[in-house]
């Protein structure tokens, strides 16, 4: 059989891509540091994924897996240099901690003859092959530098699978994952060395940077700007957009978002536009119980200037087109405040203090006008009242008088 291994045993690891990989005939080695999943994984060999919808839910098993202790490298070496496929999913501020165990298992590869290994990096983050390439060349042998795209594989991929954290119930198997029953994972068929692998629902797509940003500045800005919008009425996503008010201002952003990236890559944007209306839809989904604090946690990452919202708003500036629904999202975001969320705590913090212009200058690296600021103040007092009708009445107007007389 076929060996995959899979940096991250969280649940994007174990909700789509271990599914994915053991469906496609791969005995899979989740390599993670969380000695209670790990020694589960290995005791079992298996464990089960619940799929959720509003009209009922299945379960399914995944076998043929088991678990490493990552913190034990020469384990996690010995697995990354007898692995056929690799993925990570360990999250952004994850991957640089491991580039110095993925040099190690690939100089080992590359002295052995080994075939060339093709590593999904299953990351929210544009350009995170040549994000973790620079990591790993931190490690190498120049030697190795000079042959390393001949044998390693970055190959960037596409989430689109909603996999939310589930609240532990007494009893209930640790290792269970909640998903929906989307299952489509897009990979970069550019970034592939040797032979193309088969793995089951998979589209390899080119180019890729298309479906990257269809990711980031659809998907995850729509889910974010979805939890940042309702987080002081409703404790779910699917609640909040049941709100039509708030349904509307996140389509606005998601067509927008949607012009922007057909423009930047010669895209279909209405094609984009029925993928935000298939994505909206399955915001729907009740029984997923995807909560406002998981999906609007951390706005400090979620607003640098190459995330989801910042991200969003830039690149509908660079193509000249509106972008007065954007600032409802920096609006929403700066006044987002859970507990237990430092990140949106210190956001919401600074703004009180500092105001809407530098506490943006700080966190998104943008300048903006003083007028925008002022706008952005006016969405803010008002989303803090769920007034979301006359955040739409200003915007429509500041969006008129942006049209320029003919």
């Amino acid at each position: 059989m076929k060996k995959a291994v899979i940096y991250g045993a969280g649940n994007i690891g174990r909700g789509f891509i271990g599914q994915l990989l053991t469906m496609s005939d791969y005995e899979v080695a989740f390599l993670d540091i969380n000695k209670e999943v790990i020694g589960k994984l290995s005791e079992d060999r298996q464990y089960p994924i619940t799929i959720v919808s509003n009209d009922g839910n299945r379960e399914i098993i995944v076998k043929n897996v088991y678990g490493i202790d990552s913190s034990v490298e020469e384990n996690a070496i010995k697995a990354i240099f007898e692995a056929d496929i690799m993925s990570t999913s360990l999250g952004v501020n994850v991957l640089r901690f491991v580039a110095k165990t993925l040099a190690k298992a690939i100089e080992m590869r590359i002295e052995a003859n080994r075939p060339p290994l093709n590593i999904l990096l299953c990351e929210n983050l544009i350009d995170a092959n040549i994000y973790l390439k620079n990591e790993i060349f931190k490690y190498l042998k120049d030697e190795t530098k000079e042959v390393f795209d001949k044998h390693v594989g970055l190959v960037e991929a596409s989430i689109g699978r909603m996999v939310p954290v589930l609240p532990k119930k007494e009893g209930d198997n640790i290792l269970r994952v909640a998903v929906e029953e989307f299952d489509v994972l897009h990979l970069d068929k550019d970034g592939f060395v040797g032979e193309l692998p088969e793995i089951y629902n998979t589209r390899l797509c080119t180019p890729f940077n298309l479906y990257i940003q269809r990711k980031l500045f659809i998907h995850n800005m729509c889910h974010s700007v979805t939890a940042y919008l309702g987080a002081r009425e409703y404790e779910y996503i699917w609640e909040a957009i049941e709100n039509t008010d708030i349904k509307y201002i996140v389509e606005q952003l998601g067509v927008t978002s949607a012009r922007a990236i057909a423009l930047e890559n010669g895209g279909d944007a209405l094609e984009l536009i029925d993928f935000l209306n298939k994505l909206l839809y399955r915001f729907y989904n009740k029984e997923l119980k995807d909560t406002i604090a998981r999906v609007g946690k951390d706005p400090i990452r979620k607003l640098k200037s190459i995330d989801r919202i910042t991200g969003a708003y830039l690149l509908a500036k660079k193509h000249g087109l509106d972008t007065t629904f954007n600032l409802i999202a920096f609006a929403a975001a700066l006044i987002f405040n859970k507990e237990g969320d430092d990140a949106s705590k210190a956001v919401s913090s600074d703004y009180k203090t500092l105001g809407a212009k530098e506490t943006l200058k700080k966190y998104t690296e943008v300048e903006f006008s003083d007028s925008d600021c002022a706008i952005i103040d006016k969405y803010a007092s008002l989303i803090a009242k769920n007034d979301y009708k006359a955040v739409i009445k200003i915007a429509e107007k500041e969006r008129a008088n942006a049209i320029p007389n003919k």
